[in-house]
């Protein structure tokens, strides 16, 4: 019988190792879902913006609903541009 102690900096460390290598065998083949970094970020900032309005009075003579329309209109088009770019192969 095998009798080894599993230790947290063990499974750490070959859970490590098996990440590098999904890692490396992953970098030779092109994911048709490019990862869409720049654009993810901005979908991440309009819905902190977005958080932020609604979290606002609303006694900004219409301008706040305004803004929070017009940050929906821009999510909706990032993720379609994100969703454009995975269906065509574009990345970043």
């Amino acid at each position: 019988m095998f009798d080894s102690k599993i230790t947290r900096r063990g499974l750490a460390a070959t859970a490590a190792t098996g990440v590098a290598a999904i890692g490396l065998l992953g970098a030779g083949v092109k994911s048709a879902d490019a990862y869409q970094g720049n654009m993810e970020s901005a979908l991440s900032s309009l819905y902190q913006a977005l958080g932020s309005l609604r979290e606002a009075t609303a006694n900004k003579g219409g301008h706040r609903a305004r803004a929070m329309d017009l940050i929906r209109q821009a999510i909706e088009e990032t993720q379609a541009g994100i969703e454009f770019a995975d269906e065509h192969g574009g990345g970043g």
